[in-house]
C-alpha cells in the first residue's frame, strides 16, 4: 500500500464538496493548509456518468479521495423514493471507487452511515455487527447502497492492495444541510419547522412518531475533522476496514425536539403523530475503536445546534 499521509501539496479530490459533509471537509482541509484541492460541481462533473468520472480521474490524477457524494434525505424521502436512493447511490459510489482504483489513487475514504447496522442490533453498535441481520426497512435502500460501497472498498483493497477505507457516521447536522421538506435530515427539518412556526405564530408543530426513539448526532464540523484524521491515521486491514464515527451519546427524539424548540424560541405545542413510522427504537454507535486511534467528538449537541441555528439565521437573512 502507498503512503497514507496527506501532504499540504497533495492532490486531494473531495467528491460532493457542495454538500454538507463535503463542504465541511473542504473548509477543514483549507484551515489546515492543504492547498491543492480538486473540486467539481455537479454541472462540471456528473458523478452518475461513468465515462465522465473515468475521464476526470485520468486527467486530474488525484492522490487522495474523500467520497462524500451521495443522494441523501430523511425518513420520509427514503420511504417514498427507495429505488431512486438505491440506484443513484450505487451509481455514484461505484463510479468514484472504481475509477479511484483504475487510476491508482493512494488512498480513498468512503463515507457511510449508521443505517448499515441490522434492525434490533445490540447497543451500542460495534463494527463487527455489520451484515449480521436485516437493516431497518424504513431506509433500506440507502443502507444497502452504503453497505455495497463499503464492501467494494474492502474487496478492491484485498484483491489489488489498495488502501480504501470507510467510516460509518451517525446522524449528522450543521452548516450547508438541506431544508427541503422532502429530503432534509431530522435536525435540519425540525429546526426549519420550528423557525417557520415561530414566524407564523403557529400554535403547534406536528412530528412523526412517539418521540421515544433514541438517536445519536454529530456536528458536521466534528465529522469533517474525523474524516481527515482517519485519512492520515487509519489504514485498511482485513480485521478492520471501517470504523464508526459518532459522539457516543444518544438522546430521545422528544428531548431533541424540545432542545431545538428552545434554541429557536418557539412557544407553541409539539404534537406527535403516532400513526407515522419513527424507525428503530435506538441507534447508538460504539466509538471505542476511533477513540483508541486518537479521535473524539468535541462539540456538544446543545452547542452544535445553537451554532447551526445561528448559521441558519444568517442564511435566511441573505435570501
Amino acid at each position: 500500500m502507498k503512503n497514507s499521509i496527506m501532504q499540504n501539496e497533495s492532490r486531494i479530490y473531495v467528491a460532493g464538496h457542495m454538500g454538507m459533509v463535503g463542504s465541511a471537509i473542504v473548509r477543514e482541509l483549507k484551515s489546515l493548509g492543504f492547498c491543492n484541492l480538486i473540486l467539481r460541481t455537479r454541472l462540471e462533473l456528473d458523478l452518475l456518468d461513468e465515462e465522465a468520472v473515468n475521464n476526470f480521474f485520468n486527467q486530474e490524477k488525484p492522490e487522495y479521495v474523500f467520497s462524500a457524494a451521495a443522494k441523501v434525505g430523511g425518513m420520509k424521502a427514503f420511504v417514498e423514493y427507495p429505488a431512486d436512493f438505491l440506484f443513484e447511490n450505487l451509481q455514484i459510489q461505484n463510479n468514484i471507487i472504481w475509477s479511484a482504483h483504475k487510476f491508482a489513487v493512494n488512498k480513498l475514504l468512503f463515507l457511510s452511515t449508521s443505517s448499515i447496522y441490522p434492525q434490533g442490533c445490540p447497543q451500542p453498535m460495534q463494527e463487527e455487527y455489520i451484515m449480521t441481520g436485516k437493516v431497518d426497512p424504513s431506509n433500506e435502500s440507502y443502507a444497502v447502497a452504503k453497505i455495497a460501497g463499503m464492501e467494494l472498498c474492502r474487496m478492491i483493497s484485498r484483491q489489488y492492495g489498495r488502501n480504501f477505507i470507510s467510516c460509518a457516521s451517525t446522524n449528522v447536522y450543521g452548516e450547508n444541510d438541506s431544508f427541503d421538506p422532502k429530503s432534509s435530515r431530522i435536525v435540519a427539518s425540525l429546526l426549519n419547522r420550528f423557525h417557520q412556526a415561530k414566524l407564523a405564530n403557529a400554535p403547534e408543530v406536528e412530528i412523526w412518531g412517539t418521540g421515544e426513539a433514541r438517536r445519536e448526532f454529530i456536528c458536521v464540523k466534528d465529522l469533517a475533522k474525523a474524516c481527515i484524521f482517519l485519512m492520515n491515521n487509519f489504514d485498511f486491514s482485513d480485521q478492520l476496514y471501517f470504523v464508526n464515527v459518532g459522539s457516543g451519546e444518544d438522546i430521545k427524539i422528544a428531548d431533541l425536539a424540545q432542545l431545538i424548540k428552545e434554541t429557536v424560541g418557539y412557544e407553541g405545542k409539539i404534537i406527535w403523530d403516532v400513526s407515522k413510522p419513527e424507525g428503530r427504537s435506538s441507534k447508538l454507535l460504539d466509538v471505542s475503536k476511533i477513540n483508541k486511534l486518537g479521535w473524539k467528538s468535541e462539540i456538544s449537541l446543545a452547542k452544535g445546534i445553537k451554532e447551526f441555528y445561528n448559521w441558519y439565521n444568517r442564511l435566511d437573512q441573505r435570501r
